[in-house]
């Protein structure tokens, strides 16, 4: 199916936050650096952790953990960085991390095209809400749901169709767009059309392996690729 054919009925997008609207790795490499020097650890590469990104808060710090303690040694020390962790993340979030190029003007692009938006992110919402508004991005957004807002985060299609059930709109008439495998298997099952960003995390993987509806540049590629083949509602 092409891209004209899933986008032409399209009411609303559902964006997703790190990796795809903004470069969040430089907040997660103080946090996680600052979490790991509590535990008199090395501190990690940007790299390294960016490969580790996009799966939520616990499984981050769990995976971090688990480079340098067994299993049962992440099990006993994981409340503890937990609670380290969102203490320093808290404390630098949205310092360091960047917007990607033409969010801002993607998103105006959106809106002027008469879609509703929503973000969805797998970041805990505590953490969203205020990175959000730092960044200047809060007004655009009907709706924010963080991966503790709701029972199951993506990849769990539930956040999606929340959203759909919010908009009461039917997942058809709702584009996700994302940079991983997560919001693209998410989309997926909840029926939703799905853009992607090559520029994201996408967990070490090419984005050109992820089952998506086009790979598009910016937000604003896909805002034009969304109005070309979308009437606006009125």
């Amino acid at each position: 199916m092409t891209a004209a054919n899933v986008l032409g009925g399209v009411r609303a997008a559902i964006i997703d936050l790190d990796g795809t609207m903004l470069d969040t790795v430089p907040d997660f490499h103080v946090a996680i650096n600052q979490m790991r020097a509590e535990f008199d650890l090395a501190p990690m590469t940007a790299e390294r952790i960016t490969l580790m990104v996009g799966k939520g808060s616990e499984n981050l710090v769990r995976t971090v953990l688990a480079l340098d303690f067994d299993e049962a040694g992440v099990a006993t020390r994981f409340a503890t960085a937990m609670d380290a962790y969102q203490r320093h993340y808290l404390a630098v979030n949205g310092d360091v991390s960047v917007l990607y190029p033409d969010v801002l003007a993607g998103l105006d692009a959106l809106k002027a095209a008469g879609l509703r938006l929503a973000c969805v992110t797998n970041k805990p919402i505590a953490f969203a809400l205020p990175l959000l508004r730092q960044k200047g991005l809060a007004g655009y957004f009907e709706i924010v749901y963080g991966g503790d807002s709701l029972a199951r985060k993506k990849p769990d299609p539930l956040p999606l169709t929340q959203v759909c059930a919010d908009f009461d709109l039917a997942p058809a008439q709702v584009v996700a767009i994302g940079d991983s495998s997560n919001d693209a298997q998410a989309a997926r099952a909840a029926g939703c059309p799905v853009l992607t960003v090559p520029y994201g995390y996408n967990h070490g993987h090419s984005i050109h392996e992820t089952d998506s509806d086009g790979i598009v540049d910016t937000l604003l590629v896909a805002a034009h690729l969304i109005s070309l083949h979308n009437q606006p509602a009125h």
